[in-house]
């Protein structure tokens, strides 16, 4: 999958002044889950989004959330510790309620899923490392080398990267909205 240019964007991981970094302590599975986590593991390394991590001075355990429509389980990181210790950045998101009413009076709306624009924001090689999470039983520790869900501020960094790239269509084409759900970014094309 490409990747955005470091140089666009990047989304860093500032620690503030006085916090240390912190290890959790590690949580039990049972060995269905591990399995389930482990092909998530593997779907991830496949496609270059984590990689094996070796010296960790931050480190976040796996937390595992029900899809409630399917049964599924979906793999997600715990990472509380180093949000707490990363400063809040107030980037202005847009006011969903407006951006609706704006576009009522357009004759077709289309929405995109943004879910894949994530996997294109790399985090920049001195920061990967604090995005360390350990896996249970013998898989190991990992890192993310693309910016994952869960961290501070990787609204404010999405909602900057697509502004810079759709600035000339903004307000009269499309808007980029996110959905009440956070996990849902979309871009709305009014026509």
């Amino acid at each position: 999958m490409p990747r955005l240019d470091g140089e666009l964007v990047e989304h860093k991981l500032p620690i503030k002044e006085g916090y240390l970094p912190v290890k959790q302590a590690r949580r039990r599975m049972s060995m269905e889950i591990e399995l389930k986590v482990k092909e998530e593991v593997k779907r991830l390394v496949k496609a270059s989004f984590i990689r094996p991590a070796i010296y960790a001075d931050w480190l976040s355990n796996i937390v595992l959330v029900l899809k409630r429509e399917t049964g599924a389980i979906r793999t997600c990181v715990d990472y509380r510790n180093l949000n707490e210790a990363s400063p809040k950045e107030e980037y202005p998101m847009p006011m969903v309620d407006m951006m609706v009413d704006e576009a009522a009076h357009n004759q077709m709306l289309s929405f995109m899923d943004g879910n894949a624009g994530y996997n294109q924001i790399m985090v920049p090689e001195e920061d990967i490392h604090k995005t360390t999470f350990m896996c249970p039983g013998h898989i190991g520790a990992f890192e993310y080398t693309v910016m994952p869900f869960g961290l501070r501020n990787v609204r404010a960094t999405y909602q900057r990267v697509m502004n810079f790239v759709f600035h000339d269509m903004i307000g009269h084409s499309l808007d980029v909205m996110w959905k009440l759900n956070p996990q849902k970014r979309e871009i709305m094309y009014q026509i």
